[in-house]
């Protein structure tokens, strides 16, 4: 009797992913290689007499049509203006393309190296584009994708680790009661902060999602793109240490500010967020554990020793979000 798949990636073969582009009217020449991603299935193609194409194979499951489209609306609109993003190709009028059961999209390639983040100039030149960003994302909502809030990246995420056995037996009462702390915590910056104005963001706007020429940042995957507050495409980009955050941050102000205001209350938001991440990406990694490249990528996860630092980690946090914000 036939077997379900072990994994909804493992029909994504090397001849399926050519199928594919070619079902979008592209001539591949053969050449294939998988570019670092996790969460979906990424591969630059090489295309006949023309330059290599990317192309995005999105986790079976994780968006709907609509989320996706969303999000590529959202990156065209930017593009309109003017500002560095890698839009996704239209190809026979659409943007989002199927075949043999998986959704895709094509863009062009676009190379780059990490930002300099230590550099004044690198990180006003930053600001500007992420406060570009931002005057576009107020405009108007998401109306299908998600909020960047406490019950989504915290209290679901912490929820579902306990219900799915996770996390070692002798280690669970001190995780499960740090993690209990640390949500408070974060509860008590968002009241300080008060109701942040949200809009639409990249969402996962760290060092690795900006790609530098010597023309300067262009910023790719905007895959977790949702609303959510301003300082969440900001606190990414910032060192840990206190002062160097602080002295780190003015400078990206000094780029955003000419073209989004960020309101200062924001900043008690920053720990907070960075928390809500932590919690959010062990789950992450849990529930993508049936995917074989997982383990592959994360051995050092699920172990005792991943644990115990994850519960140290919360620990720094909750100390860490009753302290003042950083002064921009």
């Amino acid at each position: 009797m036939p077997q379900a798949d072990p994994h909804p990636y493992s029909r994504l073969t090397p001849d399926a992913v050519l199928d594919a582009i070619e079902s979008a009217g592209l001539r591949c020449d053969g050449r294939q290689l998988a570019l670092n991603s996790f969460e979906n299935r990424v591969y630059q193609i090489g295309i006949e007499d023309e330059k290599p194409v990317v192309a995005k194979f999105y986790r079976p499951g994780r968006w709907s049509d609509a989320q996706i489209l969303e999000e590529h609306a959202f990156v065209l609109e930017l593009a309109a203006h003017e500002i560095p993003v890698v839009p996704p190709l239209e190809l026979g009028g659409r943007t989002l393309l199927e075949h043999g059961g998986f959704r895709f999209a094509v863009y062009p390639r676009r190379g780059g190296r990490a930002p300099e983040l230590e550099d004044r100039a690198t990180l006003e030149w930053l600001g500007r584009f992420i406060g570009r960003i931002h005057a576009v994302g107020a405009l108007r909502p998401f109306a299908a994708r998600p909020a960047l809030d406490i019950a989504g990246f915290g209290l679901e995420p912490r929820d579902w680790l306990l219900a799915h056995d996770f996390i070692p037996s002798d280690l669970l009462t001190s995780w499960r009661s740090v993690a209990t702390l640390a949500l408070e915590g974060v509860a008590r910056c968002y009241e300080r902060a008060g109701a942040p104005r949200m809009l639409r963001l990249h969402g996962d706007c760290h060092a690795g999602n900006v790609l530098w020429t010597d023309d300067g940042p262009h910023f790719v995957d905007f895959d977790d793109a949702r609303n959510g507050p301003a300082v969440q495409d900001l606190w990414m980009l910032l060192p840990g240490e206190r002062g160097a955050m602080a002295a780190s941050l003015k400078h990206v102000l000094e780029g955003y500010e000419r073209f989004f205001a960020l309101e200062r209350r924001e900043l008690h938001l920053i720990e907070a967020l960075r928390t809500l991440r932590l919690l959010h990406y062990s789950a992450w990694i849990a529930r993508r554990w049936d995917d074989p490249a997982f383990p592959a990528a994360f051995p050092w996860f699920n172990t005792q020793r991943y644990w115990q630092d994850r519960i140290l980690e919360l620990r720094e946090q909750v100390a860490l979000m009753d302290e003042p914000p950083p002064a921009a």
